[in-house]
């Protein structure tokens, strides 16, 4: 699976960005996908996920903020992102595994490259 992350920019606090993950070489719908981010200087992070089936898990700090979802038939993964916020500017990336819940780096077999969100006044 390779996948491919875009989207990402310089937004102010408060605004809005929509990611998007585009996946090739196999069919998405087998997949748990998720979304990782990785703020300067520290590690990376789990931000929310997503089954086959539409289940959904969000890390905390973004829930009511972030929304996660998924177009099997376009093999494509989207982060809807509002009410930004200064601590969520990181490196995002996407990741493909088999696991559920898993929030863990280890648990996710494929990643995309990463799109910087900057969110600065």
């Amino acid at each position: 699976v390779q996948l491919q992350a875009s989207g990402g920019g310089l937004v102010q606090p408060g605004g809005s960005l929509r990611l998007s993950c585009a996946a090739s070489g196999r069919t998405l719908s087998s997949y748990v996908m998720a979304w990782f981010r990785q703020p300067p200087g520290k590690e990376r992070e789990f931000v929310a996920s997503i089954r086959w089936s539409g289940s959904i898990y969000y890390k905390d700090s973004v829930k009511g903020r972030f929304t996660i979802s998924r177009d099997n038939t376009k093999s494509t993964v989207y982060l809807q992102m509002n009410t930004l916020k200064p601590e969520d500017t990181a490196v995002y990336y996407c990741a493909a595994g088999t696991r559920w819940v898993a929030t863990t780096t280890p648990a996710y077999n494929y990643w995309g490259q990463g799109t910087q969100v900057t969110v600065s006044s």
